[in-house]
């Protein structure tokens, strides 16, 4: 039976260059408030309108971070979702998942440690986000 490998060379490459068998792979991983304020950039470019964004930090396990946003139509919510994920994708993160659809008027997409909700204001006004997780610290927003 060999000895496992000492923990000090396990993220020493090889003598050929590659990593160690079994070694953890360097991700594109990014700090949940980066990934957060990305994500509220790429809203900005789409147009969204009233972007809030929400520190859970103390409050849930479920994420650090919400991003909550307003689109005016079924086609703008799409673009706002579209966007987020292709240009995240484009830099290498991607999302766990998505719920919701634009014709269902929200949209979900949960990046694990930020969650962005994208709803027409309507659904907005129902669900009462803010409202609801109104003792989590508002970090920005951007009408």
């Amino acid at each position: 039976m060999t000895d496992p490998i000492p923990a000090e060379s396990a993220t020493m490459p090889r003598a050929d260059g590659l990593p160690q068998r079994g070694a953890a792979r360097k991700t594109t991983e990014r700090p949940p408030l980066e990934l957060a304020r990305r994500i509220v950039e790429l809203a900005e470019d789409k147009k969204a309108a009233d972007i809030v964004l929400l520190d859970l930090g103390g409050l849930t396990t479920m994420a650090d971070y919400f991003t909550i946003c307003s689109g005016g139509s079924e086609r703008q919510l799409e673009a706002i979702a579209g966007g987020v994920i292709g240009s995240l994708r484009d830099e290498r993160i991607k999302p766990i998942g998505r719920e919701g659809t634009s014709a269902s008027h929200w949209v979900l997409i949960d990046f694990g440690s930020v969650i962005v909700h994208i709803f027409t204001p309507p659904e907005r006004d129902y669900y009462g986000l803010e409202k609801h997780w109104s003792e989590a610290r508002t970090i920005l927003r951007v009408q």
